[in-house]
């Protein structure tokens, strides 16, 4: 008899660390205009208000595509799409370097939103194709981490390409860093084309008895979801639950993904390498928490009341960071405390959906929780950046992000099992 344990080992190993440097790299391509901004914003002339809808409007496109985009690749296969992905958003990222006003700065975070569409989903779904429920969090986590990793190094190497390429060969800081942190994206998109396979079916590095194991296991969960039409999962109150909590918590997310720089700089830290290597502690913390917290959920086999403590933990947080002003190692202990808790609402949240939905209505479902709570991402950062300029303080703006992490802490513990 196989070992299960050695046999998903096996398995973790083949797929987690390209899945993990993947996101790692789309998480680094979507936020590095937080960075981006430090410099930018002087050298184009660019409001505070047209950073935030500019940093936002990434989501209107990704929106839109979310849902055809996770439909294709449960067509197609995850090799090809999860590849067209991100060589697209590779290619968008690095054009971020002709930005020369509002409207051009507009327009490619708008396409970059399209070429970035179903990468999260997808990857979602294709861990459906592999994993049970019973160890999904811990997976999803392990892969979400990338999300921590890419604050923990993108911070001081995105404040090292600013301070030393700044000039070089002509280009501004902000512009090698949208050039040096694209073309990653665009080597591992090769590399997913060479590496992963889309069903266990496929995976000859598998024995024949593996691929028995896996595929038992993944198919008796299969049969124990009712199956339905994309009529019913569209039709269905609890997936719209979900997505609204999702808003809730994206909210959080990119409050601080966002504005974690310059939050920080407000607090009174200046030079930007010093920020930094700063911003790498939250994110740092937000690795371990997420980790930690799925394994005590998967081992428990409870997901509502670990994500509703998460959310509660990135509310005080951020609510303990609007008293920390002008002080910045108390700033930085409060938006650690914001980070670790929004980040360690994620992997568990996604074991909702994915225990809930099969076959095209998972596909269609988590693409269409993800889409909707992803507008968040275009609202959070917009709204900060919009009271700032109104109030010439970030405070507001943070009152506002730790509330809809409340209202998403207390609505996920209502949502009806499934």
């Amino acid at each position: 008899m196989l070992a299960e344990a050695k046999v998903y080992a096996k398995l973790d190993r083949r797929l987690l660390p390209l899945l993990f440097f993947c996101y790692v790299a789309a998480y680094l391509d979507r936020v590095n205009v937080g960075f981006a901004k430090l410099q930018m914003m002087g050298d184009l002339g660019l409001s505070d208000l047209a950073y935030g809808t500019g940093a936002g409007i990434f989501f209107i496109g990704y929106f839109l595509f979310e849902v055809p985009s996770n439909l294709i690749l449960a067509k197609v296969g995850a090799r090809r799409w999860i590849a067209r992905i991100m060589i697209g958003w590779g290619l968008v990222s690095c054009a971020n370097l002709f930005v020369r006003d509002a409207a051009s700065f507009y327009l490619l975070r708008f396409l970059l939103g399209l070429a970035e569409a179903g990468f999260f989903p997808g990857i979602v779904l294709y861990l459906t194709y592999w994993y049970p429920a019973a160890r999904r969090a811990r997976i999803v986590a392990i892969f979400m981490s990338a999300v921590a990793v890419a604050g923990v190094v993108g911070g001081p190497l995105s404040g090292w390409i600013m301070a030393r390429c700044a000039g070089l060969h002509g280009l501004a800081g902000w512009q090698w860093l949208f050039l040096l942190e694209g073309l990653p994206s665009i080597v591992l998109g090769v590399a997913v084309l060479l590496w992963l396979d889309d069903r266990i079916a496929d995976a000859r590095w598998l024995t024949p008895a593996e691929q028995q194991l896996l595929t038992q296991a993944v198919a008796a969960e299969a049969r124990a979801i009712a199956p339905r039409s994309l009529r019913a999962t569209f039709a269905d109150g609890r997936v719209w639950a979900l997505a609204l909590v999702y808003f809730c918590f994206v909210m959080g997310l990119y409050g601080v993904s966002f504005w974690l720089p310059q939050l920080l700089k407000n607090a009174g830290a200046q030079d930007v390498l010093t920020i930094g290597l700063m911003t790498a502690v939250p994110w740092c913390l937000g690795a371990l928490a997420m980790i930690a917290l799925a394994r005590r959920s998967d081992r428990l086999g409870e997901r509502r009341g670990h994500v509703a403590l998460a959310g509660l933990a990135g509310a005080a947080g951020l609510l303990l960071s609007t008293l920390a002003a002008g002080q910045p190692w108390l700033s930085l202990a409060a938006l650690s405390l914001a980070t670790a808790g929004i980040l360690a609402t994620l992997p568990i949240f996604w074991s909702l959906p994915t225990a809930m939905l099969s076959g095209a209505a998972a596909a269609a479902g988590i693409a269409l929780i993800n889409s909707f709570g992803n507008l968040a991402g275009f609202l959070s950062p917009f709204l900060v950046g919009a009271i700032r300029e109104a109030s010439g303080s970030t405070s507001g703006g943070m009152l506002v992000l730790a509330a809809a992490m409340l209202i998403g802490a207390a609505i996920v513990t209502r949502v009806a099992r499934p």
